[in-house]
């Protein structure tokens, strides 16, 4: 049995959607195929939402499980500095921080990753635990 591990930006196994409500961010995560869904539940944690939102003033981090969905969804509370009418940010509405999650590292078994991906030593958001990997 191949034990090889590799960690991957999230976006390589799932999707996702942001919007607000007032000062409060909507964020999900939705897997690509059902076998990423253990993983999302297992790694991607409010803890680790809580610490990436932490440079915008996040306060609290609640996470929803959607398992007929596959989905996560995490209500992060003052992350969007005031809301629409107060922040002087580009994005008032929080809708690219879905990027930020996606950005977010996970470990998966190398014969999980999706047909068609070749990881390479080089690559810059793939990093392969077992050292340079070509899984062609």
């Amino acid at each position: 049995m191949n034990s090889a591990r590799i960690t991957v930006p999230l976006h390589v196994i799932a999707h996702g959607r942001s919007g607000d409500k007032g000062n409060r961010l909507n964020v999900n995560v939705i897997a690509y195929q059902p076998q990423y869904w253990p993983i999302l539940l297992e790694q991607v944690t409010a803890a680790r939402i809580a610490e990436l939102f932490a440079h915008r003033g996040a306060t609290n981090v609640v996470r929803y499980e959607l398992p007929k969905l596959q989905a996560l969804n995490f209500v992060i509370d003052d992350a969007l500095e005031g809301g629409v009418n107060s922040s002087l940010s580009l994005d008032t509405h929080g809708k690219t921080l879905s990027f930020l999650v996606l950005d977010l590292p996970v470990e998966l078994p190398l014969q999980t990753l999706p047909a068609g991906r070749t990881i390479r030593a080089d690559q810059p958001n793939l990093d392969p635990v077992m050292g340079g990997v070509d899984n062609e």
